[in-house]
């Protein structure tokens, strides 16, 4: 959510905060607001796909600063659209502008485009540091809200909707957040400088405008779930108050005088019968429903996340009505499935995120449409029996999931048949509540038919690393255009340099690092710090390298779906790092020898050849 021009205009002012020392207190964080922050703070490349390794060590920053001034972090992530789908005009309009920024960036633009498994990376480094996270089942505003009030402690998030909501210990936006900066006390030990925005000075400097009237204010100002457009009538007609106006000009001068109009009445209840007034009479039952109904997205929620953090267990009405098995809300609540997953199930809808890729070919998530129609049919049902059965009837049969993509430089919505389960699959007669009760062998079997790989040929790889393989091979298998023999070698080269940093630099592995292994790895970062000046940018390259991570998600999701018949792939151990692979790819086609890059370490020329024989057998 976000309430149209309001956050410049508190920040434009500044009078509305209070200096604030953050320490010995919980913390209640708007994931999602927090990872946006943590990307576009760590990355200097948007262009080439995303560098996990230093989001996931921002992230890892944070929380330790936070840990040393003793406040006790919780963080509330966004869940699928839900049910009533209500957002599904914002979605669209985000997409269309990440469509935007993608192009722009494609060009050679300035911009800022969040990378493909930012959210996959946040989420298991979330679960590394244990930290502690639950994942709402659709919009997580309220529930962070009521969980603040419960424990009477501040918001983190950078959602101006906040500013409305009756917080009992005020909102934190992350621009003041200062956690690069923890300051020493004395005996009371370090705290984090931060600003809380103050809802009595916010009210008080409009003739002391009633707080309850804010929610109206927002959505009369509009926000995510409404648009001011339907409203028009009354702006037509209403003189609001004039305000001065600085920077921002008339966007700011209408916020003030909304304001201004708003603090002549008692509560809300009369000012929305004063907005009735302007309409016509056949409007006003209708607008006053909605504006009653998007009013209460402004109340904090009587979800007890409390109970989650203390006993695992996620309750709200909206996922009872949903009747999806326990195991499935069990796991989307413990972000074991993501948000993804949800809505192809309730909505059978989804959106894939655009890359930076080339917007005159098709979309890069065009090669993983299999992988997707697999998950859709596991999630709706589908069996080949139920086909055998009726083969007249078959296109009718099957599910169908609209899926928002690019077509070109525009969003384009497609609907796409769910594969059907495979026969010997089929062995296990079972709805999706059953799923788990499947053997292990058969859905792992079912993922690796999927990718068209055998377990026979992963078993020289190690455990953490046989997905993103198996990937690879399919990615080889079904990308147009063919990938590149130096494409392959460079991802290759970067997935063998995440696993010698990850083997050099985590504490937490039982096996001592070789020495030659430190060598290898300090002549690797000598080699990088001076081959990455070079800005040569390949859009084919590019994306080839977006094909393999729309890839590299979905084979996640069905794993993850599969209840991980393989071991999850470590995303922060960079495993895929953009900067680096355009840089061996463009130096592998002017330099073969770049393939020697870790001939110091015997450990990982022999990985290198092992990932190599693989993928080319």
């Amino acid at each position: 959510m976000g309430i149209q021009g309001l956050a410049g205009f508190v920040e434009e002012r500044g009078v509305f905060f209070t200096e604030l020392r953050v320490r010995d207190t919980k913390l209640v964080i708007d994931g999602s607001s927090l990872y946006h922050r943590l990307c576009f703070a760590s990355a200097v490349d948007f262009r080439r796909g995303g560098d996990y390794g230093p989001f996931t060590a921002a992230v890892r920053n944070f929380f330790g600063s936070l840990r040393a001034c003793r406040v006790a972090p919780f963080v509330v992530l966004d869940g699928g659209r839900g049910a009533d789908d209500r957002k599904l005009p914002t979605m669209r309009g985000r997409a269309a502008e990440r469509l935007r920024a993608a192009h722009g960036l494609s060009r050679g633009d300035g911009g800022y485009l969040v990378p493909l498994l930012t959210r996959e990376a946040f989420v298991q480094a979330l679960d590394r540091l244990g930290v502690p996270f639950v994942q709402c089942f659709a919009e997580a505003d309220r529930e962070i809200a009521g969980l603040a009030n419960c424990w009477g402690c501040p918001v983190l998030s950078l959602d101006s909707d906040f500013c409305v909501f009756d917080l009992a210990a005020g909102y934190c936006p992350l621009t003041h957040f200062q956690w690069q900066s923890v300051c020493a006390e004395g005996a009371q030990g370090c705290y984090v400088p931060a600003r809380c925005f103050s809802t009595e000075k916010f009210c008080r400097h409009f003739s002391h405008l009633n707080k309850s009237l804010l929610p109206l204010f927002a959505v009369l100002n509009g926000n995510d779930y409404i648009d001011r457009a339907a409203l028009e009538a009354f702006f037509s007609k209403v003189r609001l108050p004039r305000g001065w106006a600085v920077g921002k000009g008339r966007k700011h001068a209408h916020l003030q005088g909304l304001l201004n109009w708003l603090s002549q009445f008692a509560g809300p209840t009369e000012a929305v019968d004063n907005v009735l007034k302007y309409l016509k009479k056949h409007q006003r039952d209708e607008i006053r429903e909605l504006l009653c109904t998007s009013m209460e997205d402004y109340t904090p929620s009587d979800v007890n996340l409390e109970d989650f953090f203390q006993n695992g267990k996620y309750e709200c009405e909206a996922a009872r009505k949903a009747d999806l098995p326990q195991w499935v809300l069990d796991a989307l609540a413990k972000g074991k499935l993501a948000p993804f997953i949800s809505d192809a199930l309730i909505l059978r809808s989804t959106f894939l995120h655009v890359q930076v890729e080339n917007m005159q070919r098709p979309s890069a998530h065009s090669t993983a449409l299999p992988i997707r129609q697999v998950i859709y049919g596991l999630l709706l049902r589908v069996s080949q029996s139920t086909e055998a059965a009726s083969p007249s009837k078959q296109t009718n049969e099957l599910p169908v999931v609209c899926e928002f993509d690019r077509l070109q430089k525009t969003l384009k919505k497609t609907f796409v048949q769910a594969a059907s389960r495979p026969t010997d699959f089929c062995d296990y007669h079972f709805p999706l509540d059953k799923l788990m009760e499947v053997p292990m062998s058969c859905r792992q079997m079912l993922l690796l038919e999927t990718l068209g790989v055998k377990m026979s040929f992963l078993e020289s790889i190690p455990s953490h690393l046989q997905l993103p393989v198996a990937v690879t091979c399919y990615w080889i298998f079904c990308s147009e255009p063919k990938v590149k023999l130096h494409q392959l070698k460079a991802l290759l080269l970067m997935i063998v340099s995440g696993e010698l940093h990850r083997i050099t630099n985590d504490p937490d592995l039982s096996v001592l690092c070789a020495e030659d292994d430190s060598i290898a790895y300090n002549e690797f970062l000598k080699w990088k710090e001076k081959k990455l000046q070079n800005k040569d940018f390949d859009l084919d390259a590019a994306h080839s390298f977006c094909q393999w991570q729309c890839c590299l998600q979905m084979g996640l999701y069905l794993n993850q779906l599969l209840c991980t018949p393989l071991s999850e792939p470590d995303l922060s151990s960079r495993l895929y790092s953009g900067t680096l692979v355009h840089r061996l790819y463009q130096e592998l086609k002017s330099t073969p020898s770049v393939e020697n890059l870790f001939s110091l370490s015997p450990k990982m020329i022999q990985l290198y050849q092992v990932l190599l024989n693989t993928v080319e057998s």
